[in-house]
């Protein structure tokens, strides 16, 4: 197993002013605001701690409708441990309830492995309406009986709760800060983006969505524990599906994976439905605009938060790429014996065959290319070489390991691939995606490396602001720094010029040489394949009907015939 580190946490300097800006706010709160609006605030406070675990949820491109059940396991949590009289004060009951919901989060992510869009948003609605009857029944610890929840001395009274509320919001963000810089957080971001490409770069998705969902969950349940100790009472009346379906729709509209946004959020949630009632109008008209918020954020494609962040960093200046040599190099030589061996693939889709009985045998310390008209089955092979076609028979051997029956995300560890289409997540820098994707311990400097080496933008452009070509050169790197044994390049040139493809096979041909990673270069553009390829396959209606060196392989009439048609082959 090779090595993973966690990725760099770097500390930015907008980071720091926005929590700053939070805290300074928080503390003229906790000195000015009157008993009331100081209720309301750690009202706000509370709203804010869910929605922040919320967009953890949301982070990872799912839909859950059932945030508030979370709470309410944390709330129950700690009203039972009251009742019970339990050691460790309010503090430590709060932690508790957290820990109690990460168990139903973990429940409810069950079906995001197999589940997405609006047919997961109605799982996790019918969990929340399951869990208002359940509550109901139950009923709360010591509700009956009117046993408050106690605040231990330094947060007996209603600023000094504040100001606990405001810290716990604090470490909850803080602690999500943290776990968003790391791998699991661009794990998240990732299989919002590309689940397929996630796997391919040897994340489990299945791991991904459930710790999204635990995550959620535990910030749910700590919210509904620092709710119990607010009201000292709890009710089933808290926690309504209702409620759940504002908490989301207000997720939506102020982008509440961002601690900014999570507070922006709790003060609309708690504050706008007071202010129409001193105007006269009734509350549940806060859940409309709300509403209507959240379609205005769908419609732009950002949030609130997320708009903001955009037009703060399209005012920074772009550093400028690091400058490549587009010097033609010399192809490293071939390697001494095979890397890759397939034996007799086959790939069925019902009665259409997509590869039939295909041998090929990619050898070790060279670039390869893999040719063939469109349909030929070149993205097929890829799919079953990276796991992507469990139904696939045959045998596909690396370096002596058997790489058929194992999972995709097991499989990149040894074979890393890249697709067709751009799957880079957006919500990433260059940097932080290149060190998600390596799998291993990677330096600053061995990041700027290879981008210099690719041409890619520096480390810290966001991926969102490249454009297609960037991106697929970005999906390159991320193979290479990983440094497998073997890479499979689905058609990396597109998007590019026919120069910058040709300074693209330049850069491919030294790959075996500086990586140590041989190449299965998969390209409709000859002159790259040409340049950058020391051997040629070529693939047709599923089957390889030829190989060997590039000037002779493409220059049999077969091959004529497969790609311009027997009229081009008797010419």
């Amino acid at each position: 197993m090779p090595h993973v580190e966690m990725p760099h946490v770097e500390i930015r300097r907008a980071d720091l002013l926005t929590g700053g800006a939070v805290l300074a706010v928080i503390a003229v709160a906790a000195v000015a605001l009157p008993g009331y609006w100081l209720f309301l605030a750690t009202s706000a406070l509370v709203a804010a701690i869910a929605l922040r675990g919320l967009g953890v949820v949301g982070q990872a491109g799912m839909n859950s409708l059932c945030q508030l059940s979370f709470a309410a396991v944390g709330a129950w949590t700690v009203a039972r441990l009251n009742v019970m009289a339990a050691p460790g004060g309010l503090v430590l009951w709060v932690a508790a309830g957290g820990l109690a919901a990460v168990p139903f989060g973990a429940l409810i992510g069950l079906p995001a492995l197999r589940l997405r869009g609006v047919h997961l948003a109605v799982v996790t609605l019918g969990f929340a309406a399951t869990a208002d009857v359940v509550v109901a029944a139950l009923r709360f610890p010591g509700a009956t009986t009117f046993q408050q929840v106690p605040r231990p001395g330094p947060i007996a009274t209603d600023r000094g709760y504040f100001v606990f509320a405001a810290l716990v919001f604090a470490l909850v963000c803080g602690a999500l800060w943290l776990v968003d810089r790391t791998r699991a957080g661009a794990a998240w971001r990732a299989v919002r983006f590309s689940e397929r490409a996630t796997a391919a770069a040897g994340t489990s998705v299945a791991r991904t969505k459930l710790t999204a969902f635990a995550a959620s969950a535990f910030a749910a349940g700590v919210a509904g524990g620092v709710l119990a100790g607010q009201i000292g009472t709890v009710t089933a009346q808290n926690f309504q599906t209702i409620n759940s379906l504002a908490l989301f729709v207000v997720a939506v509209m102020a982008g509440s994976r961002y601690a900014g946004g999570a507070l922006f959020g709790g003060l609309l949630m708690t504050f706008v439905p007071e202010v129409l009632k001193r105007l006269g109008v009734p509350q549940d008209w806060a859940n409309v605009l709300f509403a209507a918020g959240a379609v205005q954020a769908l419609t732009q494609g950002a949030s609130v938060s997320e708009g903001l962040a955009r037009r703060l960093r399209a005012r920074r200046p772009a550093p400028p790429a690091a400058a490549v040599p587009r010097g033609e190099a010399a192809k490293a030589p071939p390697g001494g014996g095979p890397l890759l061996t397939v034996t007799g693939l086959t790939v069925r889709y019902g009665k259409v065959t997509a590869l039939q009985d295909v041998d090929l045998t990619v050898p070790e310390g060279t670039v390869m290319g893999l040719i063939g008209p469109n349909g030929a089955g070149k993205s097929t092979l890829t799919d079953a070489l990276s796991g992507f076609l469990p139904g696939a028979t045959g045998q596909i051997t690396l370096a002596g390991r058997r790489l058929d029956g194992l999972p995709v995300h097991r499989r990149a560890a040894h074979l890393r691939r890249t697709f067709q289409q751009d799957r880079v997540p957006t919500g990433l820098t260059v940097g932080a995606y290149l060190r998600f994707a390596a799998r291993r311990r990677v330096g600053r400097g061995e990041v700027a490396e290879v981008c210099a080496f690719l041409g890619c933008p520096p480390p810290d452009r966001h991926v969102g602001d490249l454009d297609v070509g960037s991106r697929r050169l970005l999906e390159v790197a991320a193979a290479l720094l990983a440094r497998p044994r073997l890479v499979v390049l689905d058609e990396p040139a597109a998007g590019l010029t026919h120069a910058d493809s040709l300074a693209l096979a330049d850069r491919l041909a030294e790959v075996p040489a500086r990586y140590g990673a041989s190449v299965l270069l998969i390209e409709h553009d000859l002159d790259m394949v040409r340049r950058a390829c020391a051997h040629v396959a070529v693939l047709d209606f599923g089957r390889v009907i030829a190989a060997g060196p590039p000037a002779a392989t493409l220059a049999e009439p077969e091959v004529a015939r497969a790609y311009l048609g027997d009229e081009a082959a008797l010419a």
